[in-house]
């Protein structure tokens, strides 16, 4: 059960930098017509940057079942990893960030000051080019708020 656990934590804080990664040459780069949704101001409750949660759970859902199927644990908790980190990002990113469902939430901690505040950094580019801060769960010193 540790070496599943264990999976389970690594793959979370492995999928910082898979989703650091993504963003900044993905996003950024090649897939840009779908994430420009999101550096814009949303009509409705979609925007196109969500089809990246669907492309994103894939490899989740497939290890978990396949897992799950073959009886190997521990490529079953890779996928729950996976999913653990996408579950925080959505409750970080969608919920707490971008409030895309209403909650009384005011940041307390130096830490979500920081990760918000970078990610607030991040927005302030509409465009492909120059933007920074393309981690979502964590965030240099650098982004600490002034005071």
């Amino acid at each position: 059960m540790w070496l599943n656990l264990t999976l389970l934590v690594l793959t979370f804080f492995f999928m910082e930098f898979v989703a650091w990664f993504t963003h900044k040459y993905i996003m950024h780069g090649i897939l840009w017509t779908w994430h420009e949704s999101h550096h814009k101001i949303r009509k409705g409750i979609f925007e196109k940057n969500d089809l990246f949660a669907i492309v994103f759970s894939i490899p989740a859902i497939v290890l978990i079942i396949l897992g799950s199927y073959f009886s190997i644990p521990e490529i079953m908790f890779i996928g729950f990893g996976i999913t653990a980190y996408g579950i925080f990002y959505v409750i970080f990113h969608d919920i707490i960030v971008h409030r895309r469902i209403q909650i009384k939430f005011k940041a307390k901690s130096k830490y979500m000051k920081r990760i918000m505040n970078a990610h607030y950094i991040h927005h302030n580019k509409h465009t492909k080019e120059g933007a920074e801060a393309f981690g979502f769960l964590y965030a240099p010193k650098k982004y600490s708020p002034k005071k």
